[in-house]
């Protein structure tokens, strides 16, 4: 029997979301290089268990995202491992834009423009989720050096044109995105570009 694959195009700046059931993987692919893509993770079984970026940290004692790294909830279960990386840098700290912290950081001559928080604000809505169900998410691709004082920049991306992660779910998981439509820093070249969703068996 042939493996059956989903494959999902994400124009850039767009929201996206599916179910990965257990055993199945999720690649997520860069297209085009250094593009953000925010993303939060929930046990397609219960909303209420999501994506922990402090369990997940914690567990490894580590701050990046990257080959090995299990994804824990917060319930404690691991919810995807890390099985493959080909780009080495995904932050968890950073958390996503939005259109109240673009006008904090940018300028009030932002506030109009569309960002990760209400892309996720418009994913969840079709499971009866709001704004209050945003947690701490990962963002893929996403280069946040720390330094040794603990202080973090957003800086250019690293990611090449088809770098990719690919995680194995451990449990049926709703995978929520935000393909980050942010302009104002380098966190995707000042360029948001289109991305790849890869399910598989």
């Amino acid at each position: 029997m042939q493996n059956e694959q989903q494959i999902h195009d994400i124009p850039a700046n767009r929201p996206w979301s599916g179910l990965v059931k257990k055993g199945q993987t999720i690649r997520i692919i860069d297209s085009y290089g250094q593009q953000a893509i925010d993303t939060i993770f929930y046990a397609a079984g219960d909303h209420s268990e999501r994506y922990s970026s402090q369990d997940t940290m914690r567990e490894q004692n580590g701050a990046y995202i990257t080959r090995g790294t299990k994804l824990i909830s917060s319930e404690g279960r691991v919810m995807l491992t890390v099985v493959d990386d080909t780009s080495g840098r995904h932050d968890t700290n950073a958390g996503c834009c939005s259109r109240e912290s673009n006008t904090v950081r940018f300028g009030h001559e932002t506030s109009y423009q569309h960002a990760c928080r209400e892309n996720f604000i418009l994913e969840l809505s079709k499971y009866g989720m709001d704004k209050r169900d945003i947690v701490p998410n990962l963002n893929f691709f996403m280069n946040v050096p720390i330094s040794q004082n603990g202080s973090m920049t957003i800086d250019d991306g690293i990611s090449s044109p088809g770098d990719y992660v690919e995680m194995k779910a451990e449990m049926d998981v709703l995978c929520v995105i935000s393909n980050c439509p942010q302009i104002n820093n380098p966190c995707n070249g000042f360029d948001p570009t289109p991305i790849r969703v890869v399910i598989g068996e």
